[in-house]
């Protein structure tokens, strides 16, 4: 009895392998992965009419799994890499090695282990057609990484990864626990498109595996704007037609991407926002604002930025990502824009905020305690870059910028702002025809017409106008009431010839000479040549001048 039943079992199990078998013939018949002289694709053989030849056999002289029908590729590949990936990535292993012995291109089409020679294939074509998206080569650094051990570990350790125990659907490992090509592709059914084992519209199959922080809220999930038809296409090699159906692939490519340490769509960094941020598909066009005469230069450098860099940026570069999270990006306003909020920052401590709560902190990565940060835009007593510094609140004076400022009597101010009140940086470095000046273009300091991407202008060598930056928060008229500004000669070269915008570090200034953010500017004031010889302050506390300008010597003048 046991002898027969053995024997059923045989049969039940070969009568469930011919079912298979017919399945997925039915499933690749129609498909590009129809080799034989019937397939629909352009590249095929000439007279062989056997289908699953090409891939597998029956009898071979060399069996291995799945009955394989082809040589193992002998190619020496170079695998994706990143500063952030932590897989063990290697050489292709396992059932990958299968799908690379036709993609890699170094192997016949035709070149199967049981034919004497190869199968003819119509055209002359031998391997996979070089210029064929299907052809990754052996160069696999800008495709998804393969054969590493997908673990609970790794998850872990790498963050917004799934856990594996959860790839119960569609998504599987193979049975070592690697992560193979069959685990986004299904050589036997193209029903999904590109032979994918799920639908990948809005980026589904990408998340089953990939949880990132933010992207539920995200507007490069939810969007729904489209393509205006203008311009390069934004979404290339995706069937998707609106950014939240495009989703990841917005800006990622799986395979042979030109972006390739992090699969992006282009190598250029900004290149990859620019096909939706310039008015074809975001309302406001972004690229245009970095054609302007004071800029961000984010096509200033290439391959600088890396996410694992450290969060004070000491070699100098900016692009689009150190100040946006594309993974978190949204139209959200409040104490912190929408469009910046995932992004690391600096405090006004000098320790590294993840996320950052405040639009100073992502301005402090660059501006604060960066090496060979730039010189000061006016020459002044006290000189500082650090814009830290310049903003703690623990200095004589500053703007309120990381708290409140000191003074309680500020009688310019106009409206909503008062002494209680704190600004961004924006506030004043940002688009010159932006919505803050008035006009239709986007927010942020991305380009403006006035030097160091000021929105208004700002008085250097003439009086402020009533257009001067200055003006935007205090008002002309009350400025030019009080002492002393009330005298024509000390508005003569702008507010910047006493005042320090930014504010007074407290290791180099003191309440009595560098309160309301006096810090004169050596071009426009010079020392006097008595009394307090080689001395140039204002004595904020006593209101007396020790300086010379506007071609006048004060030496202890009383204002």
């Amino acid at each position: 009895m046991s002898g027969r039943r053995a024997a059923w079992t045989a049969v039940a199990a070969i009568g469930w392998a011919l079912l298979l078998a017919g399945s997925a013939w039915a499933g690749v018949a129609t498909t590009k992965h129809n080799l034989s002289a019937s397939g629909p694709g352009t590249v095929k053989a000439t007279t062989e009419t056997q289908l699953c030849v090409f891939c597998h056999a029956p009898h071979n002289s060399s069996p291995s799994a799945a009955l394989w029908n082809r040589q193992t590729p002998g190619a020496t590949y170079l695998p994706y890499t990143s500063s952030t990936t932590k897989a063990a990535t290697g050489q292709p292993t396992r059932g990958s090695l299968l799908c690379l012995s036709c993609h890699d291109g170094t192997i016949a089409l035709g070149q199967v282990l049981n034919r004497a020679t190869p199968i003819a294939m119509t055209g002359g074509v031998t391997t996979m057609p070089a210029g064929s998206v299907s052809r990754l080569g052996t160069d696999l650094s800008g495709d998804h990484p393969i054969s590493f051990a997908y673990t609970s570990a790794l998850a872990a350790t790498r963050g917004e990864l799934v856990d594996p125990g959860m790839l119960t659907g569609a998504v599987r490992l193979d049975s070592s626990g690697q992560m193979q090509c069959s685990a986004c592709h299904d050589a036997h059914n193209n029903a999904n498109g590109k032979f994918l084992v799920m639908s990948n519209t809005a980026s589904a199959l990408c998340q089953v595996c990939h949880i990132k922080n933010y992207w539920n809220a995200s507007d490069h999930k939810l969007s729904t704007k489209t393509w205006t038809g203008a311009g390069p296409n934004p979404w290339p090699h995706s069937s998707g037609t609106t950014v939240s159906a495009n989703a990841c692939e917005g800006c990622h490519r799986p395979h042979t991407a030109p972006g390739k340490k992090w699969l992006q769509n282009a190598a250029t960094e900004e290149d990859n926002c620019y096909p939706c941020h310039n008015g074809n598909v975001a309302a406001k066009n972004i690229q245009t604002e970095f054609t302007k005469a004071s800029i961000h230069p984010v096509a200033s450098t290439t391959g600088v930025h890396d996410p694992s860099e450290t969060a004070v940026v000491n070699s100098r570069h900016v692009e689009c990502v150190d100040c946006h999270n594309p993974h978190a990006s949204n139209g959200t306003s409040g104490t912190l824009a929408g469009s910046l909020i995932g992004v690391r920052g600096i405090n006004i401590s000098g320790a590294e905020v993840k996320p950052a709560s405040a639009e100073y902190q992502i301005c402090f990565r660059c501006h604060a305690d960066s090496s060979n940060l730039p010189a000061p835009h006016t020459a002044r007593q006290f000189v500082q870059s650090n814009t830290r510094l310049e903003f703690s609140t623990g200095n004589p004076s500053f703007h309120p910028v990381a708290g409140p400022g000191k003074s309680s009597k500020v009688p310019s101010l106009i409206a909503p702002w008062t002494t209680a009140s704190v600004i961004a940086c924006s506030d004043c470095h940002n688009n010159n025809a932006g919505p803050l000046a008035g006009g239709t273009g986007p927010n942020g300091p991305h380009g403006s017409t006035n030097p160091i991407l000021l929105e208004r202008p700002y008085a250097t060598t003439a009086a402020p106008t009533a257009g001067d930056i200055c003006y935007k928060c205090h008002s002309q008229s009350v400025v030019t009431k009080e002492s002393p500004h009330n005298r024509s000669e000390h508005l003569r070269y702008g507010c910047k010839a006493c005042h320090d915008a930014h504010g007074i570090s407290s290791t180099q200034g003191t309440t009595t000479y560098n309160s309301r953010l006096i810090n004169l500017s050596t071009t426009d004031n010079k020392p006097v040549t008595s009394g307090a010889t080689s001395v140039m302050y204002v004595d904020t506390v006593a209101r007396k001048c020790y300086l010379s300008c506007h071609g006048e010597s004060h030496n202890g003048r009383t204002y």
